[in-house]
């Protein structure tokens, strides 16, 4: 490794904040008390993953970088200042870092694995790079573990959406790609289709039924907002679900390719209204707002 990457991994930073990601991060409907350690979390997580995605970076040192994280979150050393972060946040509420280390995986995959051979192949991806978020926020709230099945659903489906969203990019500046190969080959694609200007019909017809596997994964976290006992969490989970569902209306409708499938401004305000009203009513309808106001006020 060179001088330059033996130093702080927050030097190969993007730049890129909560503020900048599709969905919220320890929003303002998230309790004060739980935003320190979650945006620690957040920006531990942020900073391993413009390490895999560094565009100049050679894979041994991308590796190298992702293994002083972990021993700087584990306490094995204490040369990067995100992970000595998370690590005395996680202390100070008695958390493992377990799921910490599961993104880490994901990370190292990003590295050294470019292409995915089918659907369960691309969920195994998901529960190291995606459901560990969801499974981290409910243990600083507290919650059963009864809600996993719901949040690992809607967390795959969120990851997937931005693969969709991203197959382009993913595939013109890393060479990686998450669309299944078996996916690509039943519609008539093939990976080479990723970097053209616009999806031809087999690229689309192949989008779109992984749009539709998708959904199938939103319907499976169906309930999952009224399942969780924090309130303020409960809101948050609907939220997020409302910008999920319109994101993959977009997907459904346009080309990811040559098409805008992100969500404009007025679209994440309009869908954060619209999962605050569900997510209300949805608690109302169990009588549960009452029992929960007090403790999450």
């Amino acid at each position: 490794m060179n001088d330059a990457s033996m130093g702080d991994a927050k030097h190969w930073r993007s730049g890129k904040g909560y503020r900048d990601e599709n969905f919220p991060v320890a929003s303002w409907l998230i309790h004060p008390r739980h935003r320190k350690v979650i945006l620690a979390f957040y920006n531990f997580v942020r900073t391993a993953d413009d390490i895999a995605d560094h565009a100049a970076l050679p894979a041994h040192e991308k590796l190298g970088l992702l293994d002083r994280l972990e021993a700087g979150l584990i306490g094995d050393s204490g040369d990067d200042a995100a992970a000595v972060e998370l690590r005395a946040a996680l202390a100070e509420r008695a958390l493992s870092p377990r799921h910490a280390q599961d993104l880490l995986a994901a990370f190292k995959l990003d590295v050294t694995k470019l292409r995915y051979r089918d659907w369960d192949d691309l969920l195994h991806y998901c529960a190291y790079s995606a459901m560990p978020v969801g499974r981290f926020v409910l243990d600083v709230h507290g919650e059963s573990r009864g809600t996993w099945p719901a949040n690992d659903a809607l967390c795959a489906a969120l990851q997937i959406n931005n693969h969709i969203q991203d197959c382009r990019a993913d595939y013109a500046n890393l060479d990686r790609v998450y669309v299944p190969l078996d996916a690509l080959a039943a519609a008539g694609a093939k990976v080479e289709d990723l970097g053209a200007p616009k999806s031809s019909p087999a690229l689309l017809r192949c989008l779109r039924d992984l749009a539709h596997r998708t959904d199938a994964l939103l319907q499976e976290s169906l309930g999952f907002s009224a399942m969780i006992g924090d309130f303020r969490l409960s809101l948050e989970v609907a939220v997020i679900t409302a910008l999920a569902r319109r994101i993959l209306g977009l997907i459904s409708r346009r080309d990811p390719l040559s098409e805008r499938v992100h969500l404009t401004k007025f679209g994440v305000m309009g869908g954060t209204l619209a999962g605050v009203a569900t997510g209300s009513f949805a608690r109302l309808a169990r009588g549960g707002f009452a029992s929960h106001r007090s403790k999450d006020a």
